[in-house]
C-alpha cells in the first residue's frame, strides 16, 4: 500500500464499508488538515464542526483553546481505529504510539458512527 497523500480540503469518512459489514456503511462529512498550519489549527476556537476532522500526520492532540469536547480516534497506517477517547477542553493528550492520523468530531459522534478500535475507516476525497 503506496503512502497517502492528502491535501487540505473537504472529503468524506466512509465508517463500516469492509467484507465484514453488509451495506454501504456510515458516511460522514469529514475536513481534512495536511498542512503544518491547518494541523495545528484544527478545532480551536470553533463551537461545533458538521461531521469529523482528519489531522494527518499526528499521532496526539490537545484541547487547550477548544470550547467543546471532542471525541479523538486515533488510526494506523492501515486506517484502523487503534483507540478512541473523549477529551473535555483544557487537556493534553498523549501521543499514540501507532497512529499515524487522528480524526476529531464533537463528543458522543464517534459512538453513533460505529467508530471504535479494531474498526477500519476510508478516506474520500472530493
Amino acid at each position: 500500500m503506496g503512502r497517502r497523500r492528502w491535501r487540505d480540503g473537504r472529503g468524506s469518512l466512509i465508517v463500516g464499508a469492509d467484507a465484514d459489514t453488509e451495506g454501504p456503511g456510515t458516511s460522514v462529512p469529514l475536513e481534512i488538515a495536511t498542512s503544518y498550519r491547518a494541523r495545528t489549527r484544527g478545532l480551536l476556537g470553533r463551537d461545533g464542526i458538521d461531521g469529523a476532522m482528519l489531522l494527518s500526520p499526528a499521532s496526539g492532540v490537545h484541547t487547550f483553546g477548544m470550547r467543546i469536547p471532542i471525541d479523538v480516534a486515533f488510526l494506523d497506517r492501515r486506517l484502523t481505529v487503534v483507540a478512541v477517547r473523549t477529551m473535555p477542553p483544557g487537556r493534553l493528550g498523549l501521543p499514540r504510539l501507532r497512529a499515524r492520523h487522528v480524526l476529531e468530531a464533537e463528543a458522543g459522534a464517534m459512538g453513533g458512527w460505529g467508530v471504535r478500535a479494531g474498526v477500519r475507516v476510508t478516506v474520500e476525497t472530493a
